[in-house]
C-alpha cells in the first residue's frame, strides 16, 4: 500500500498584500510585473538604486543585503519575502525568516550558492555530476587526481555567466589558475565532452506539489546563456531523466518557490551541473510560451496559491540580448520587430556593458525548426556572432 501523501499546512496570503524580493534584476523585474498582475504589491531590497526591479516596485530598499535596517522593514511591511538570485546571503534569510515566511528556505539557497556544497549535496543524493576535487589549497591541487584533467576550476562562491572559472588542460595550468583567482576554496571537475546542454525549471508549494516546465535546450556563448531551443531537442528518455533529477534535487532541498537545474549530456549520459534556487535565464521562455510563467509560479508558491499549468502553447527559440549590442548606440529594435512572431523584452538597465544581460526576444512558431531558423536570422540582424 503506498505511503500517505504528505500534507504540510500553508496559509494563503491573498492580494493585495506585500511581498519582500532581495535582488532587483531582471528576474526581479518580471517576479514584481508577475504579482502586480495578481494584485500584489512588491517591495525590492537591492544596493543598486536603478536596478530593474525596483524601478517599478512599490518602494525600493537601496540598501545592502545584510543591512539590518532594510530586512527589519521587509519584515516587519512584508507578508512573505522571496530571492531572485542565490547569491543572497543566507544569514539575511535566516534573520527574516524569524518574523516572515521566507521561500525558497536560507537552507536551500545556502546549498545552491556554494558550489562545494551543491557538488557535496549531489554526491550525497546520488545524483550524477562530473567528477570533481574540492580546492581549497595548492595541496590539493597537487594531490587531485590525473583524471579531472583536463577540467574546469571554478571558485566556490560568487561564480556566474562564466565568471569565476577557468579551463585548466593539466595540473600546472589549475595551479596557476587557482592563483589567479586570488587562492579561494573551489572545486575543480572533469571536463566533459558535451553533446548538449539542457535545463529543468519547476515549480514547487509547500505541500510537494511540483509543476514541471518543458525541458529547454541551450547554447552558451563566452560561459553565457545565448540561445535556450523549447521543447529540446533530446529522446523522451533524457527527458524523463532530466526531468525526475530535477524533481529529486527538489524534493531533498523541500524546496518551495520556482527552481532552476542544469544538466550537461556527455556521450548520451546525464549529469547535474547546476541549481539555482530561482527562475533561470533559460526560463524566459515561460513568459510567452506557456499558460503559467516560472515567475507567475514564484508568486503562487510564496503566497500558498495553487501552482498553475506549465504546458506548453508553443515550440519557443529564446535569445539574450547583451550589451555589446549597444557599443554604436541603441540598437534598431524595428528591424527584430518586422517579425510578427517575435517577442522583444528589453530590461530597464540604464548601463550597457559587454557581457550585460539587457534582454532578450523569444520565436513562436508551431513548427520548432522554423522557429529556430527566424531565431537565427533574427541573430544575424542584430549582428550576433556564432
Amino acid at each position: 500500500m503506498p505511503a500517505a501523501a504528505r500534507i504540510v499546512p500553508t496559509t494563503t496570503i491573498p492580494a493585495p498584500a506585500i511581498l519582500g524580493l532581495l535582488g532587483g534584476g531582471q528576474l526581479g523585474r518580471f517576479f514584481v510585473q508577475a504579482a502586480h498582475e495578481l494584485g500584489y504589491r512588491v517591495w525590492v531590497l537591492d544596493p543598486d538604486p536603478s536596478s530593474p526591479a525596483g524601478r517599478i516596485a512599490d518602494r525600493h530598499l537601496a540598501a545592502a543585503y545584510d543591512d539590518r535596517v532594510a530586512l527589519d522593514a521587509l519584515a516587519t511591511g512584508c507578508a512573505a519575502v522571496t530571492t531572485e538570485f542565490e547569491n543572497v546571503p543566507s544569514p539575511s534569510l535566516e534573520y527574516l525568516a524569524r518574523s516572515v515566511r521566507v521561500r525558497p528556505s536560507a537552507a536551500a539557497v545556502a546549498v545552491c550558492q556554494d558550489r562545494i556544497a551543491e557538488k557535496t549535496f549531489l554526491l550525497d543524493q546520488h545524483l550524477p555530476h562530473a567528477p570533481f576535487a574540492v580546492i581549497r589549497s595548492e595541496q590539493d591541487l597537487v594531490a587531485a587526481p590525473v583524471t579531472l584533467f583536463p577540467g574546469v576550476l571554478k571558485v566556490a562562491r560568487f561564480g556566474y555567466d562564466g565568471k569565476g572559472q577557468a579551463r585548466v588542460a593539466k595540473r600546472d595550468d589549475a595551479l596557476a589558475a587557482w592563483r589567479q583567482l586570488g587562492g579561494e576554496a573551489c572545486v575543480l571537475e572533469a571536463l566533459l565532452p558535451l553533446d548538449c546542454e539542457v535545463s529543468v525549471v519547476l515549480a514547487r508549494d509547500a505541500t510537494g506539489v511540483t509543476a514541471c516546465f518543458p525541458i529547454a535546450e541551450n547554447s552558451h556563448r563566452h560561459g553565457i546563456l545565448d540561445v535556450s531551443i523549447v521543447p529540446a531537442r533530446i529522446s523522451a528518455a533524457l527527458s524523463e531523466s532530466a526531468r525526475q533529477c530535477a524533481l529529486r534535487i527538489a524534493a531533498a532541498l523541500d524546496y518551495i518557490g520556482t527552481l532552476g537545474v542544469e544538466f550537461f549530456i556527455s556521450r548520451g549520459v546525464l549529469y547535474v551541473n547546476e541549481m539555482a534556487p530561482r527562475p533561470h535565464n533559460s526560463g524566459h521562455y515561460t513568459l510567452d510560451a506557456c499558460t503559467t510563467s516560472q515567475y507567475e509560479q514564484q508568486v503562487r508558491a510564496l503566497c500558498g496559491l495553487p501552482l498553475g499549468s506549465p504546458a506548453l502553447t508553443s515550440p519557443a527559440v529564446m535569445v539574450n540580448l547583451l550589451g555589446d549590442l549597444w557599443s554604436a548606440g541603441e540598437p534598431q529594435w524595428s528591424e527584430l520587430l518586422c517579425w510578427p512572431n517575435l517577442r522583444l523584452h528589453l530590461y530597464g538597465k540604464q548601463e550597457a556593458r559587454p557581457g550585460r544581460k539587457m534582454g532578450h526576444f523569444t520565436v513562436l512558431d508551431p513548427d520548432l525548426a522554423q522557429a529556430v531558423a527566424t531565431a537565427r536570422d533574427a541573430r544575424a540582424i542584430m549582428g550576433i556572432r556564432d
